[in-house]
């Protein structure tokens, strides 16, 4: 009989907030495999994207990187957002960007084999934050079981759960997302398997919002926040849907999101 590959001693690492980033860059990320979450909103409206057609994401950490990114590529569009909303002429030095980051913009006839540069609140951040990883992938409920089946076919042994956030706190939703990874990864994984507590963390808040998940999602500040804007408020319940896309999402090295299968 053929030993399933999933069946392996894992190692899984969890950032709850952006805070912790920075020390990142002192770590060695050569043979370890990153997932960015930033439900509300980026990585939602990444998959969303890809699945749609998009050529290829660009994460930037900044607007003035995005419109320098424009300016040696006048093919490609803009999105992102800076505390919530689409960046306008005034913020980027005198052009409106083509996109938000709501998921719901990104529809198949305005993406389709385009390349996007988008530059969020953290989402972007959080993703740049991870370069140097062996592995660095994008996922949301969106495609989180895609994902999970992608990290166990490849044989990761070391697996970093990055949590975007808000500002430089948690997001509930974000912590929500890497527990449900965090609980899809370890149930078939080898008993020799190690969490750390911030992973136990995340995967114990997961499990105990299932008796009421909708509200539990929808009570994060983000999510607040959103619901009280009538033009996002559908955004909250976009990105609460599970499994809905069967792909997964994996940053090259050159820095651009793409869809993997």
């Amino acid at each position: 009989m053929e030993r399933s590959r999933a069946i392996i001693a894992l190692k899984i690492e969890t950032i709850l907030s952006p805070a912790e980033l920075p020390a990142l860059a002192k770590s060695d990320l050569r043979a370890m495999a990153c997932v960015v979450f930033d439900i509300l909103r980026a990585t939602s409206t990444f998959i969303t994207a890809l699945q749609n057609g998009a050529k290829e994401i660009i994460p930037v950490s900044e607007i003035s990187e995005a419109i320098a990114l424009r300016k040696k590529r006048p093919e490609v569009l803009l999105a992102g957002e800076r505390d919530g909303v689409k960046i306008r002429a005034a913020q980027s030095g005198g052009v409106d960007f083509d996109f938000g980051n709501s998921p719901r913009e990104f529809s198949p006839e305005k993406i389709r084999g385009k390349t996007v540069v988008s530059t969020t609140t953290n989402g972007t951040r959080a993703l740049r934050a991870c370069v140097g990883a062996k592995t660095i992938l994008a996922a949301s409920f969106l495609n989180l079981a895609a994902t999970a089946k992608f990290l166990q076919s490849k044989n990761f042994t070391e697996v970093l759960l990055v949590c975007a956030g808000t500002g430089e706190g948690a997001a509930l939703e974000d912590v929500l997302a890497a527990g449900a990874l965090a609980e899809l990864l370890t149930a078939r994984a080898d008993a020799r398997s190690t969490v750390s507590d911030a992973t136990e963390i995340a995967r114990r808040t997961f499990l105990s919002a299932q008796s009421n998940w909708a509200k539990t999602f929808s009570s994060s500040q983000n999510a607040r926040r959103l619901l009280a804007i009538p033009e996002l408020r559908d955004d909250v319940v976009f990105c609460l849907q599970r499994d809905i896309f069967d792909l997964v999402a994996e940053m090259g090295t050159d820095g651009a999101l793409r869809k993997l299968n």
